[in-house]
């Protein structure tokens, strides 16, 4: 089992987070963000992976602690629950529609942390959720991870659709650079380490 399980307690939040990269798609997720809940429970059932989250922040702040800090606690039980790296695929790539918009997310699991994006969200707010935060979120989990990923919006209006659309292409992506191969013995590059 490629699992993790993650505690990370600062003096702005405290979190716990358990992720099964070889899950069936359920998921217990309280972060104290309503949005946030729905697009971990969204990146979960899609990515077939279990994942169970707790979080008390500082929401009496606002909410950049909160989500900042799930991303960066989420891209750390990544980088752990996928280990040495050896027999998986490494890439991933999704183009997803929903409704109007289509997203692209293309990641590699490369030992490099990078985060490419370009997408423009035209609400500041999606209910109570800053929409300022999306970008945040991704930026930790990619280094934290340690991955390339480049996230682009190919078409899109609405603000909801468009975060959605990232996070389920977010977790396709993954779950196919996660995925084993038994053609590949050992890690999948030249250089033998990844």
């Amino acid at each position: 089992m490629r699992t993790a399980s993650i505690t990370r307690n600062t003096k702005e939040t405290q979190i716990a987070l358990t992720l099964n990269l070889d899950g069936q798609g359920k998921s217990e997720v309280n972060t104290g963000i309503g949005f946030l809940d729905h697009m971990l429970t969204s990146f979960a059932r899609h990515g077939l992976f279990d994942l169970t989250v707790e979080v008390h922040g500082d929401l009496e702040v606002d909410s950049h602690h909160t989500i900042e800090d799930t991303g960066i606690v989420l891209g750390t039980a990544i980088a752990q629950a996928v280990g040495d790296k050896k027999g998986i695929v490494r890439f991933g790539s999704v183009i997803l529609p929903m409704d109007e918009t289509l997203m692209l997310v293309s990641l590699d699991l490369s030992g490099r942390p990078y985060l490419g994006w370009d997408v423009t969200l035209p609400a500041e707010r999606v209910g109570s959720f800053e929409t300022e935060m999306v970008r945040e979120f991704f930026y930790a989990v990619s280094y934290t991870a340690s991955m390339n990923l480049h996230i682009r919006e190919l078409a899109g209006s609405n603000t909801h659709h468009l975060i959605e659309a990232i996070y389920k292409a977010f977790a396709k992506a993954l779950d196919a650079a996660t995925t084993t191969d038994p053609r590949i013995a050992d890690v999948l590059s030249t250089k033998g380490s990844l």
